[in-house]
This record gives structure tokens, sequence and C-alpha cells, in this order.
């Protein structure tokens, strides 16, 4: 395969917002050292703290205004130097990124992918119909050519695609399915359990339950503190850590819910994690648990299953399909029922079983998760869109 020249467009790298940012960084990266060049431009500011030492060296236009993230500077970028690209990948909808790259492609032969992220999962309407009728006159005025125009509409897994389907009218798309995937953990192991361990030494010997995310919300970490608080007493060691940077004040709601239920000497807030301590958090765990209400991909359900660490995850989790048919996990309803039964189900295990499923949680990473085999991926697709829009 010839080199591809791709142009990725993206509102924002803050890692603070999970999982898009680190999709953009881990294909530029992988697509890279495969022998691509790869460009990225994004509407952050200029003088943004994450911006440093990411691959593809990203260019900044913003600061961008307000949430929808217009970027004048951008679009005159873009406009300028779509031309220059073999194709554009664009991530995220329902801000300004979506529009302007729309606009800079068409006539130009230059054709261009969008990856949804997991934006058109119904869950949103059914928790915030009031934002959901904003976006339905957004989508009819502008954001459905978006996804008509483009080459491919990019999702990362069957269930994504099925859920976007039944999200606004009029839905028009041509679809595709791309796995995506993370690199091995980086550093030592055992170094990093020592990191997380000196930071937070009254879990020496726990068997910790590990929350890591944004706090928000649809993550359901209500459910979790509930459901930890009704299996706690059957063994002492057991403790909760909720890791992740908070939103909108979620945090002191999980504290006070922890304090009603009397088990908050079980629980452990630790803001976001990085490096070291993010990794040894995973590698102290006895299993990763994420009773989400909508989970697009879950790079942490990934991270984890590169730890070796069995996953507890909600059927709104739109890899628990994946993850039920590698037996790397257990899946149940994101209710409280749901996420109780995660929970018992786990501590119950006979220590022989929790071994085995460390085993095939890490197996289940390599075969379907792991960064180079979703970036060859990737970019076959990319490649054939290419050559077809050539042969056209």
């Amino acid at each position: 395969m010839p080199p591809v020249r791709l142009l990725q467009v993206a509102g924002t790298l803050n890692p603070t917002y999970g999982g898009p940012c680190v999709v953009v960084n881990q294909l530029t990266r992988s697509l890279t050292e495969l022998g691509h060049c790869v460009d990225v431009v994004t509407t952050d500011p200029p003088s943004a703290p994450w911006l440093t030492d990411l691959p593809g060296a990203p260019r900044p236009f913003g600061p961008a205004r307000g949430r929808y993230g217009y970027s004048r500077q951008l679009s005159l970028w873009l406009q300028r130097h779509v031309p220059d690209y073999d194709a554009v990948t664009v991530h995220g909808i329902w801000q300004y990124q979506s529009r302007a790259v729309h606009a800079a492609c068409r006539g130009t032969g230059v054709p261009y992918f969008l990856f949804v992220h997991g934006a058109l999962d119904p869950w949103f309407e059914q928790r915030y119909p009031g934002k959901h009728l904003k976006k339905s006159l957004y989508w009819r005025l502008f954001e459905h050519r978006a996804l008509r125009d483009a080459r491919a509409v990019l999702y990362t897994c069957e269930e994504e695609r099925r859920l976007a389907r039944t999200a606004f009218t009029p839905y028009q798309a041509r679809e595709a399915i791309v796995g995506i995937g993370i690199e091995r953990p980086p550093g030592d192991p055992a170094r990093q359990r020592e990191v997380f361990l000196a930071q937070n030494p009254h879990l020496e010997g726990a068997r910790t339950l590990l929350f890591l995310g944004r706090l928000h919300p649809k993550k359901g970490c209500d459910l979790l503190i509930e459901a930890f608080a009704q299996i706690c007493h059957q063994d002492e060691r057991l403790h909760l850590v909720v890791a992740g940077p908070d939103e909108s004040g979620t945090e002191t709601k999980l504290r006070m819910l922890a304090e009603s239920l009397r088990v908050a000497d079980r629980i452990t807030f630790l803001g976001m994690l990085n490096d070291d301590a993010k990794w040894g958090a995973y590698r102290s765990a006895d299993a990763f648990v994420l009773t989400s209400h909508s989970e697009n991909f879950g790079i942490v359900i990934a991270e984890a299953l590169a730890c070796g660490l069995p996953v507890l995850i909600s059927d709104k989790v739109n890899i628990w399909r994946e993850i039920q048919r590698c037996d790397a996990g257990l899946v149940e309803t994101d209710t409280l029922a749901g996420a109780t039964s995660l929970l018992q189900r786990w501590i119950a295990l006979p220590g022989i079983e929790r071994a085995e499923m460390r085993r095939r949680a890490q197996a289940c990473f390599l075969d379907n998760f792991e960064a180079r085999g979703a970036a060859l991926g990737f970019i076959t697709s990319i490649a054939e869109a290419i050559g077809e829009a050539g042969a056209a």
C-alpha cells in the first residue's frame, strides 16, 4: 500500500474529554509508524498545555467561539489545504468541525470520513429531551448533510451503528465499522503498582474494584456505589476506587451518596490519574467496573484488558458482545439490580476462575483492541475509498 496523506480534524485534544482524543492521538502515532503521513488540526488554543509532544504536531486554530467551537481560522485553512491530502477524517459531530470539513471537501474530490464517537446514542434523547429538540433542528439544517456526503460514517462496532440509525431523521449514510485500539501499556508493571500503592497505602492488600473515567451521569457511578454498598459487607477487603476528572459537581454528589449509604470509608476518590499512577491503578485492581448508561467504545475498557484486568460492564457499553464472546468479563443491565449482580457474581467466582478470566482479558485485547491491527484495518478502508474516488 502506498503512503496515504491523511488529515485528522478534531474539536479538542484535551484528555479530560475522554476517548475521542485518545483515538486521534493513537491513530496518528500508529499510522505514522506504518509509514503514512498524518497531520492533525484542532480548535484548541495555541497555549493549550495538552498539545505539547502529541503525535502529528497538532496545528491549533483556537480559541474557538463558544461550545459550538466555531473557528474562522480553521475554515479558511481547510479551504486552502484540503486538496493537499488524499483523505480527511473528522472526529465528532454537533460542533463546527464537521460542518467545516463538509464545506471544505465539497467539490475537491478529496473524500472525508466522519467518526461519530457515540454521539448518536438514543440515551441522550432520553436523558436530555430539551437538548434533543435543539439537535433535531440542527440535524435537519446541517448535520445530516455531513453524514450523507461523507465517503463513510465510521462506527467502532455493530452496536453503535445499530443505535445510531434510530437517533434522528433523515438518516442517510454509507456506513463502515472500523475497530480502534490502543498501544500495549508502557512501563514496568511492578513499578507502576508500587507507584500507585505508595500514593494510596490504604489499598495495600485490598480487593479493589476500579472505575476510571470521566465523572458524568451517563457513567452510572451512582448505580455502582449503591451496588457496592449492598455487597461490600461480604468481604472486608473490598474497596471501590473512583478515578477520573469531575464534570459539573458529579463527584460531590457521589461522595454524598456514599456518606448516606455509610460506605464512604470503603470508597476512595482519586481525581484524574496519569502515567504510572494510572497504569498502577489498573494493575493493582481486582476488576474494572463500568455500569454505564451509554458508552460508545470505552478506551478505558481496552486499557483494562491490556493489563489483564477483567471488566464488569453494562450492556449499554457498545462492545459488550465482544467482551462476552471472549469471556473476558461479566455483562449485566444498566440498572441497580444489574450492577449488584455484576459485583455479586464477581466476588463469588473462585480464585482459579478469576485468574483464568485475567488471561482471557489480555487475549481479548490482543485479538480485538491492539493499536497496530486496528490502524491497519482503518487505513485499508481509507485506501480502498481513495481508490474508488480515483476510479470515479
